[in-house]
């Protein structure tokens, strides 16, 4: 499973998505993180940069690119949700605290 969560610079899980500064990218096998990598990736700057569809791009080339099947957050909006869902990415919102604590809480062993 290869996570993608919006993240803080404290570590906790950030609030949005689409205007979110820096997201890690975690690789969970079994129940354990094999992998993290925090990627700035300044979405908060280029959220109102262009057309909302150029933003969502720019977001779903990321997904693709890192091949991330699982995004966690604290909240997006609808438009976000159901691009996600067209992408076939699970989304799992509503979450705060720790993120790596999140992640593995979505693992699988």
């Amino acid at each position: 499973m290869t996570t993608a969560i919006a993240i803080n610079p404290d570590g906790t899980v950030g609030g949005g998505w689409g205007r979110a500064d820096r997201v890690a990218i975690a690789t969970v096998t079994g129940a354990s993180i094999t992998d993290w990598t925090v990627i700035e990736v300044g979405w908060n700057a280029a959220h109102d940069e262009g057309t909302e569809g150029s933003h969502h791009a720019r977001i779903a080339r990321f997904l693709k690119d890192n091949d991330v099947d699982t995004v966690v957050a604290g909240h997006m909006g609808d438009g976000m949700v159901r691009m996600m869902a067209t992408m076939g990415i699970t989304t799992v919102l509503g979450v705060t605290g720790d993120a790596g604590t999140a992640v593995t809480a979505l693992a699988k062993p």
